[in-house]
């Protein structure tokens, strides 16, 4: 039914079987979702495990690998043809498990990236995944909100509605809840719908859901929120190029080895088959899928350190970033304002406690007291002037307060006191009211009390103290001349010096609302901090450590910034810039204080875009937070866009390139720290790989070059590459992170996996490795042994070389004396294939398999010994890399960029 903006909500109502007020049961929900089904503009099509494993096979080499195997079976060759089969089925098999698991990870990213909407069902607010809404159910929508179905309006407090994507009206659409005349009026017209997918940019309201899922008018995108984004990353891009040059290369390479062997008159089969099982083993078709798994593998790791990472590209630009803009509030600090000093009567007090636990004396002069009178009435007025209320959580004894932060910290400090918000609101009830405002920054409530309508307020002190005459000393009230004034206005700066949030109280005896805010009587100031969160301090530390500069960006006050700032040491150079020294500075002034100053103060959105820009413009990779709806420009602008998962709005979250769980700034640098940890861990995968193939096929250049027979049969080149990319491989991906992994400074962007020491160490690798292998078979056959045991000792050579390298590829740069055993993983995973390796060596089912010989101990001590000789070249090509010309380290040019 498309008429629905037509119906009378009372006839709508029953169609639906539904109320405005309680909403559906749960019961209810439940059953309507089986019929209705999930609210998902697109179901999330998951590949079937058959299409991935069948996807294997995919490889054209990998095919003819077969067939030219069947053929050589059929000739008679069946235990190697068995053999080639049961290995590449191996790697099809481990190539299926990688992807698979890499798809359930991708689709749980999905589930938690779902977007959530405030529903009522049974009379009760709750917040469900917005998948999970049914027609009938009756949703509230504030400012900040996706719109999560087609909802027909039931109420609206000046609400409005962006519907660009949907409509094409670049402005807002304000929203009522009027019945039109006709079911023929324009979408752009309906103003008493709200569709999914648009955006509530100002006010709020209440409607009933009437379409959800493909049902809705926006039934025909292709793509929501609920969907991670999964696009080629840069890294990606960057390996299919080298990936194609490696291929095309090494199939050259191949193509002349066969031919010289043919020359030579081997058997056509045989060199066929080896040919191309040499390109199965060297061609890194593979690498692209590899740092996929990589990725999605350490997105989910992310997750479990409070970070949610929407975007894969983000992952590697976490590794780059080298400016983080944080907000102050909930994420540097607690969000849980406290009162601590209280000046009344010309005394100041201080209040003890932490939270909003209402346990906390109160003290003056060094000793604590009892809160006097002009206490007492102070706080009385301060809770009367307020909507927030404590509430005890029954389950685990903890206090909340419902309702605004600020106002809860003036409800929690008169609880303190023994005077209770809600007793006080039964004893004084409130008859009227002059809301807050950004203009008026002060808010007057109007009580009936045995004396009469009494008003009581509570503001900015500046603007409280040029509304009132008189000043509370004691029990009466005297005259408020300049000098007075100017003593409260030099505590209330040494308050926010203090990092303290200041509030004047004040109150009118037989007020009226029209003249409730004129001529009142002062009573006091009230200082509350947010205190900092007790690991920020040791994450700002550590960001230092790690190159990385903390800029903090609040709407505070200056000098409650500066103190916050300074005790988390962000504050270095001492300067404090606010939105109005912004707006007095050009583009090119503000990119150079921005590149200087470390703290901003009463800043809008708008100064947070400029700010972004203003960094990137110094060559920054900029990581910037942000909850509200006039974040997003500054989000998607910024390098690394962070929305906040408890306090952020659907609008900023989707424009955030990640989304911390806890809103905690610690959260921010655990995720730098695991991107980095990430994109290291994908570098030694890259270079293990590639230095075993460059080996491998230079091992196979040379011999040919030689004039020498073949130095590995097909069997033994697909097993060393099974080996390869078996178990020691994925064992790399899941590394420790190394110890100096966040006293680095930021990797630069545009460098890429192949900087020159990385290419280097690779080429060093594989190029030793061809050579110790060369001279193992070479020099066996000089000796006088069999090609099948100088074949033998060169596959044993080989995968020890192999081994080595996996530990040595740990790290690029520090010696792999330095922990050498830290990965577990790669310990179980050797140990494995060395227990494999002396099987294929030492039974007689394998060795006719896999074409070996025995060897004797001595054998054995002199293949360890060469192979052991990789250890020190390499160890000589990281001294080099450690001792190269300064500032090069992690800014080199990549190669294939």
């Amino acid at each position: 039914m498309a008429d629905w903006h037509s119906r009378d909500l009372s006839d709508l109502l029953r169609t639906l079987e539904t109320n405005r007020e309680t909403g559906l049961s749960g019961a209810e929900a439940e059953s309507r979702l089986g019929l209705y089904g999930p609210n998902e503009l697109q179901a999330a099509r998951r590949i079937s495990p058959w299409a991935i494993f069948f996807e294997q096979f995919k490889n054209v080499l990998i095919i003819i690998l077969l067939i030219a195997t069947a053929i050589s079976a059929v000739l008679g060759h069946g235990t190697e043809a068995l053999a080639i089969t049961v290995i590449v089925m191996f790697a099809v098999i481990l190539g299926f498990v990688q992807e698979y698991r890499a798809e359930r990870s991708i689709d749980a990213l999905r589930q938690m990236a779902a977007p959530v909407a405030l529903v009522i069902r049974d009379g009760v607010e709750v917040q469900v995944p917005a998948r999970d809404l049914v027609p009938g159910d009756v949703v509230l929508l504030s400012a900040g909100n996706r719109v999560p179905a087609d909802i027909r309006v039931l109420e609206s407090f000046n609400l409005q509605v962006e519907e660009s994507s949907l409509t094409g009206e670049s402005v807002p659409v304000e929203k009522h809840a009027a019945t039109l005349d006709g079911p023929e009026v324009a979408l752009g017209d309906r103003k008493n719908m709200a569709y999914a997918g648009t955006t509530v940019s100002y006010g709020r309201g209440r409607g009933v859901v009437v379409a959800s899922g493909m049902k809705t008018e926006f039934g025909k995108i292709a793509q929501m929120l609920e969907e991670v984004e999964t696009g080629r990353t840069p890294l990606q891009k960057n390996l299919d190029r080298v990936g194609r040059v490696l291929a095309w290369a090494a199939l050259l390479v191949v193509s002349l080895i066969v031919a010289a062997g043919l020359v030579r008159g081997m058997p056509f089969l045989e060199m066929f088959i080896f040919g191309i099982a040499l390109a199965v083993a060297v061609v890194p078709e593979a690498l692209p899928a590899v740092v996929t798994i990589s990725l999605a593998l350490g997105v989910q790791r992310m997750v479990r350190r409070n970070a949610l990472i929407r975007r894969l590209p983000a992952v590697e630009t976490l590794g780059s970033t080298s400016v983080i803009c944080s907000d102050k509030t909930g994420t540097l600090t607690r969000d849980e304002m406290t009162v601590r000093s209280v000046y009344v009567s010309g005394e100041l007090w201080r209040v003890a406690g932490e939270g909003y636990e209402p346990r906390g004396a109160f003290s003056r002069n060094g000793g604590e007291d009892l809160p006097t009178a002009p206490v007492q009435f102070l706080l009385t007025a301060a809770a009367l002037a307020s909507d927030a209320h404590l509430v005890a959580d029954g389950q685990d004894g903890s206090w909340q307060v419902h309702g605004d932060p600020t106002e809860g910290a003036l409800v929690v400090a008169a609880a303190k006191a023994g005077l209770d918000k809600a007793g006080l609101d039964r004893q004084f009830p409130r008859v009227g009211e002059v809301p807050f405002s950004s203009e008026s920054k002060r808010m007057t409530t109007l009580h009936d009390t045995p004396q009469g309508l009494t008003a009581y307020a509570k503001g900015a002190p500046e603007l409280m103290l040029a509304s009132c005459t008189r000043l509370m000393a004691g029990s009466e009230s005297v005259f408020l001349d300049e000098e007075a004034k100017r003593r409260i206005a030099e505590v209330a700066t040494e308050m926010a010096g203090e990092a303290q949030r200041v509030l004047a109280l004040a109150w009118k005896p037989d007020a009226r609302i029209e003249d409730a805010e004129q001529g009142m009587i002062f009573l006091g100031l009230v200082g509350m901090l947010d205190p900092p969160r007790q690991e920020a301090k040791g994450a700002v530390a550590m960001c230092r450590r790690a190159g990385i500069s903390v800029r903090m960006i609040t709407g505070d006050h200056p000098l409650t910034a500066r103190a916050i700032a300074d005790e988390l040491g962000i504050l270095t150079r001492g300067k404090v810039l606010t939105g109005r020294d912004l707006d007095d500075l050009s583009d090119d002034e503000l990119a150079r204080e921005a590149d200087q100053t470390e703290v901003y103060a009463r800043v809008s959105p708008a100064h947070k875009l400029r700010l972004v820009d203003a960094l990137q413009k110094m060559g920054h990779v900029v990581a910037m937070t942000g909850d509200g709806v006039n974040d997003a420009p500054a989000l998607k602008k910024a390098d690394i866009g962070i929305a906040m998962g408890i306090t952020g709005t659907d609008v900023s979250k989707e424009a955030s390139a990640m989304t911390l769980l806890d809103d905690n700034f610690a959260s921010i640098v655990a995720a730098v720290e695991e991107g980095r940890g990430i994109f290291e861990n994908i570098k030694k995968y890259l270079m293990y790989l590639i230095s075993s193939n460059v080996g491998e096929i230079l091992l196979m250049a040379g011999a040919a070059v030689a004039g020498l027979p073949l130095p590995l049969s097909a069997v033994q080149i697909l097993y060393v590459n099974l080996v390869t990319d078996g178990l020691p491989a994925l064992a790399l991906a899941v590394d420790p992170a190394e110890p100096d992994l966040m006293q680095r400074p930021p990797r630069d962007l545009h460098a890429g996996v192949f900087t020159r020491p990385v290419v280097a160490l690779i080429g060093l690798g594989g190029v030793w490795s061809a050579i110790v292998n060369l001279l193992v078979f070479s020099g066996a056959l000089r000796l006088g042994y069999p090609v099948t045991k100088a074949m033998s000792m060169t596959f044993v050579s080989l995968v020890l070389i192999q081994f080595l390298k996996a530990y040595n590829y740990r790290s690029d740069h520090s010696s792999v004396f330095r922990q050498p055993f830290a990965n577990k993983w790669l310990n179980h995973a050797i140990f494995w294939e060395l227990v494999l390796l002396f099987l294929t060596m030492k039974l007689p089912v394998l060795r006719d398999v896999f074409g070996t010989s025995s060897l004797t101990l001595g054998e054995w001590a002199f293949l360890v010994a060469a192979s052991g000789s990789i250890v020190p070249v390499l160890e000589i090509g990281k001294w080099l890399v450690r001792h190269r010309a300064p500032g090069t380290r992690h800014g080199e040019t990549g190669v294939g960029d």
